[in-house]
């Protein structure tokens, strides 16, 4: 039995320009600012510490540079999936899962960074792990159902 392609398209460009999907994607896009401020007030923390004479090692600079770096493909992958892309959107739902899991769980090894970077870091994954929620409500889900 053969599907009409168009239709399927026609179909899931509909669910994508829904109001509720629109909107589960507006506030994914939100959060995904709200972690690019968190960590670039991470990074600006790390950069005053070490100001100030405090030690701060590799790990905790290349981190805290990275992670904002980070914010510009989170948003981008947020935008395209607004717009319809079932990659993009396969990507931001997997990363906002992964991400947060391994971020906390490298913090957690003890000496890899001090107590109070490692509870910034988790402060700035809250808004991620917002993202894997938003990801996985109805509205997106019917706007992306799985394929075979």
């Amino acid at each position: 039995m053969e599907t009409n392609t168009a239709t399927a398209t026609a179909t899931e460009a509909t669910r994508v320009t829904d109001p509720r999907t629109q909107s589960a994607f507006a506030t994914a896009t939100t959060s995904i600012k709200i972690y690019g401020a968190l960590t670039a007030a991470a990074l600006l923390a790390v950069i005053a510490v070490a100001a100030s004479g405090h030690m701060v090692n590799t790990f905790m600079w290349v981190r805290a540079c990275l992670l904002p770096a980070v914010t510009l493909l989170f948003h981008r992958l947020t935008v395209s999936a607004s717009r319809g892309s079932r990659r993009a959107f396969e990507r931001i739902s997997a990363i906002s899962v992964i991400i947060p899991i391994a971020i906390i769980g490298v913090d957690v090894i003890p000496g890899v960074c001090p107590p109070w970077y490692a509870a910034m870091q988790t402060l700035c994954m809250l808004p991620v792990v917002a993202v894997a929620v938003i990801t996985r409500s109805a509205p997106l889900r019917a706007a992306f159902p799985k394929t075979r």
